[in-house]
């Protein structure tokens, strides 16, 4: 892995509700756990929630990030998001498939009153290439180790 850094985490039950955690993450502390309608105490946002906003956090981070490249007037990014999961079959680009598939959909805002539809345009193709996106697209592997 050269080049690369790693980013470690690490996930504790608290005991606060059946599924509560506790997550610790680059400095950070989180509450996690899963809704009352799942057994758990809605102390914290459940996985996907998580998974949810990490898409959303990076998307608007990418379009700042190209934005100030590009020294663009954006004076702020908005992003909306819903994930459902769904038979595969009833997306028209999954047509002929089976099985339950994920599906993100994610709204880009841009404010700035000096950009050009150009600008919008391009920003709107950027949210695209996030990587979070981008590692939620390609799969990745998942290695599960015991102690």
């Amino acid at each position: 892995m050269s080049g690369e850094k790693l980013i470690a985490a690490h996930v504790t039950e608290t005991g606060e509700s059946t599924y509560a955690v506790s997550i610790l993450v680059s400095g950070h502390t989180i509450k996690g756990d899963e809704p009352l309608s799942f057994g758990g105490g809605n102390l914290g946002p459940a996985p996907y929630d998580l998974l949810l906003a990490a898409l959303g956090e990076c998307t608007a981070m990418t379009v700042r990030w190209y934005a100030k490249q590009q020294n663009w007037p954006l004076e702020k990014v908005e992003v909306r998001l819903s994930h459902l999961k769904t038979d595969a079959g009833e997306l028209p680009e999954n047509e002929g498939k089976s099985g339950k598939i994920d599906l993100f959909e994610k709204q880009v805002i841009v404010h700035g009153a000096a950009l050009t539809s150009e600008q919008r345009a391009k920003l709107v193709e950027i949210a695209a290439k996030c990587p979070v996106q981008r590692t939620l697209q390609s799969g990745g592997i998942i290695r599960t180790l015991a102690e």
